[in-house]
């Protein structure tokens, strides 16, 4: 696609643009925080709950953490999308140009 003064200029998708990092760090601080709330109560439940519960909050407790930590690094990795949304031979049609003429008024 031609742009000004006979440039080249490319055509972005913004589903190629990062999440900002301080909205990344946010999501990943929330999920891990809430994985650990979630752990708080198995470990609170183990005091609680009879029989096979206990075995299920005990379970939580164990394999909480690993699975919090596991979603909290998964961040900023994203696949790589397609650079531009026209491939090299979509170039748009030119567009007519509409006549100018010097000596007409034009309102400003």
């Amino acid at each position: 696609m031609r742009g000004r003064h006979g440039q080249e200029s490319r055509v972005y998708a913004i589903t190629s643009a990062p999440r900002a990092l301080a909205e990344d760090v946010h999501a990943r601080t929330v999920r891990y925080l809430t994985s650990m709330g979630i752990r708080t109560g198995c470990m609170l439940l183990l005091f609680v709950v009879p029989g096979w519960w206990k075995w299920v909050a005990g379970a939580g407790a164990i394999f909480l953490p690993m699975i919090a930590v596991l979603f909290a690094n998964a961040g900023r990795e994203r696949p790589v999308p397609a650079e531009t949304l026209l491939s090299s031979g979509d170039e748009p049609p030119e567009l007519p140009r509409l006549p100018y003429d010097p000596n007409t008024e034009y309102l400003a």
